[in-house]
């Protein structure tokens, strides 16, 4: 028999480590939204990891902003960006308050509430597809910037919080360039997925969007 997931929530300890650290360690862990129509559960399959100031792919790396100052704040909370006009990601934060680290959720199987994530991704061919991408995974668990700095480590019942799962074993864990990233943040090998997981998204290299004529 395969065990139940702990429900025990993660503290803020678990985030003020090295980004590096915690990213791969949040694979496996289950992150709860509570809803006005009720929880869904998501098991991360897939995140990238962003390094604030010494790092070029970091919206951090020139300095805080209005739009970044969540990742200046205590670990253990999320930011939420808004990209493209069209979707938001969700992030945690990580390291020491003022060090402006966080990992990017990718991916991750809905394993509660598949059919309130079902009525926000209508455009999904299978249950896999429900948050298979950062985009996808902040629809399907309908997070957008009113979430901006929600404390992830609070216990459940509020709108978000991080449980600690069935975290994925070392030989599990798989890591590779991080998608869509230019330049000198386009070489760091800091995404990572769990191997052969069907909810983890493919990787794109990135492609220079073209200027309007």
């Amino acid at each position: 028999m395969i065990a139940a997931p702990d429900r025990t929530p993660l503290t803020r300890q678990f985030f003020d480590r090295p980004v590096l650290d915690v990213a791969p360690d949040l694979l496996g862990r289950v992150l709860v939204r509570t809803t006005p129509d009720g929880p869904i559960e998501l098991r991360i399959s897939e995140v990238e990891a962003y390094d604030g100031p010494s790092d070029p792919g970091s919206h951090a790396y020139r300095g805080r902003t209005a739009r970044n100052g969540v990742m200046f704040g205590p670990p253990g909370h999320v930011y939420v960006y808004f990209t493209y006009g069209m979707w938001h990601c969700m992030n945690l934060v990580c390291g020491p308050e003022g060090r402006a680290s966080a990992v990017l959720l990718r991916a991750g199987e809905i394993i509660e509430g598949a059919e309130l994530a079902r009525t926000r991704r209508l455009s999904a061919r299978n249950d896999k597809e429900l948050a298979k991408g950062p985009a996808r995974l902040a629809t399907a668990l309908e997070v957008d910037r009113a979430l901006d700095g929600t404390d992830a480590c609070a216990p459940e019942g509020g709108p978000l919080t991080l449980l600690s799962g069935t975290p994925a074993r070392p030989d599990q864990v798989r890591n590779g360039p991080r998608t869509g990233v230019s330049g000198d943040g386009g070489v760091h090998p800091w995404r990572f997925w769990i191997d052969n997981d069907p909810t983890a998204s493919p990787y794109r290299a990135h492609t220079p969007r073209r200027r309007r004529t």
